[in-house]
């Protein structure tokens, strides 16, 4: 019996799934799940790379397969790097998968989970797939791909198809669950496992001794900080009021890091609204992620509320690891919102409050010990709830509840090979 892990993008990428990708590979494999992992030779920001074709990462085998590379920045070319992954990882799955083997499928690229059934069947594999957004869904409330509608229809169908055959659908909050339930996946398939960041990896640095607060003159202020994808699902609209209307406060400054599909919009807006107090900086290194993550003294969340059931902010978890509060921009009843509420961990304002989100930020200002309860608050809940022992332990139970025969009868999955 192997697992194949299959995700568009796997380390070194430094993208939020290959994170948690390669987190999950490397665990099972320590524990002594036999894995392979099937990806691209991509990264995820950086088009030009090309990363061998086969290598092993801490005893994972890593087989990186061979697909066009235009990137994210033309719907049409991401649409092909798409097509080539799913007609790659169809043939390799017949090649390679055995009866008896089980295929946890990501969600990166798309849709992977439609061809990935049809050759887990022919193969006699089994099949989970790991829902970490939902497409198209995603496309449609973004508004993006609105002259296919056919087509649109089309993919839910098999989307939902390639989900009711699977033996799991992993996805992680309840909100996602409920809407497949409703859409007739089956209850028992589905499965809610939350996120998880490395507490080791990630852990809280003092803030006077953080040195990228002194390599990026920050010494002294008040930092409120986004860190992650600037993708179309976030708001940086009331990030940017917010900033507006506190850019005579002088102690205060906000500390974009990253990149994605609106760096230049939101680039623009701050030239335009000339706010000084404003900082863009690229994605950090994950060796200092710890530094990148301690350098704010508040952090900002955001998801538009319409996204809810497809998306999770995934940032949220290597926050709760720093220990560091946050202010979540979306729906205030919503599944991060409640987080941070039952935590005590952070705040929530509503979409396009910027004088709300710009008065919760002066609170935090002005109160510097609830900023450090509540992020002392956020790390006693990420070792409660978001560890990588506790994610990939609930991962191991997942996968022996999945070791289902093709009529439905239950059977043992054959014990991990000892190292």
């Amino acid at each position: 019996m192997k697992l194949f892990l299959i995700n568009r993008y796997f380390y070194p990428d430094e993208s939020a799934t290959s994170r948690i990708v390669t987190s999950l590979a490397l665990a099972l494999s320590a524990k002594g799940w036999p894995v392979e992992v099937l990806t691209s030779r991509s990264l995820h920001n950086d088009r030009t790379v090309r990363l061998a074709g086969s290598d092993a990462v801490k005893g994972v085998a890593v087989h990186r397969i061979r697909t066009t590379a235009f990137g994210r920045h033309r719907l049409i070319g991401r649409a092909i790097d798409y097509a080539t992954f799913h007609l790659a990882t169809f043939w390799h799955l017949l090649r390679r998968a055995r009866p008896g083997d089980l295929c946890i499928v990501c969600t990166d690229p798309p849709l992977l989970s439609v061809p990935a059934i049809l050759a887990t069947a022919l193969r006699g594999a089994g099949q989970v797939n790991w829902l970490h957004d939902l497409f198209p869904e995603v496309a449609q409330v973004l508004g993006v791909g609105t002259r296919f509608g056919r087509f649109m229809r089309a993919a839910v169908r098999l989307r939902d198809l390639s989900l009711r055959h699977a033996r799991l659908n992993v996805v992680p909050m309840q909100t996602m669950a409920a809407y497949l339930g409703r859409r007739g996946i089956p209850e028992g398939t589905l499965c809610t496992l939350s996120h998880w960041s490395d507490g080791d990896a990630i852990r809280p640095v003092d803030r006077a001794r953080n040195a990228l607060r002194d390599e990026w003159g920050l010494a002294g202020r008040f930092v409120v900080g986004y860190s992650g994808n600037f993708g179309r699902a976030h708001d940086f609209t009331t990030f940017l009021r917010a900033a507006s209307l506190l850019r005579l406060r002088k102690e205060i400054v906000f500390v974009f890091i990253g990149g994605g599909h609106q760096q230049n919009s939101i680039e623009a807006a701050i030239a335009a609204m000339k706010l000084d107090n404003v900082i863009m900086k690229p994605l950090q290194p994950r060796e200092r992620l710890s530094e990148t993550l301690g350098l704010a003294d508040l952090h900002l969340i955001s998801l538009t509320p319409a996204m809810e059931p497809f998306v999770i902010p995934s940032k949220l978890y290597g926050i709760l690891a720093a220990g560091r509060p946050a202010v979540f921009v979306g729906h205030l009843s919503g599944e991060i919102a409640s987080i941070l509420r039952a935590g005590d961990c952070g705040r929530s304002v509503p979409p396009g409050d910027g004088a709300g989100l710009a008065d919760v930020i002066l609170s935090y200002a002005r109160d510097p010990a609830l900023g450090i309860r509540q992020g002392d608050n956020a790390r006693r809940l990420f070792d409660a709830r978001f560890t990588e022992a506790a994610g990939t332990a609930a991962w191991e139970r997942a996968l022996a509840e999945a070791a289902i025969e093709p009529a439905g009868s239950r059977s043992a999955l054959p014990p991990p090979v000892t190292p």
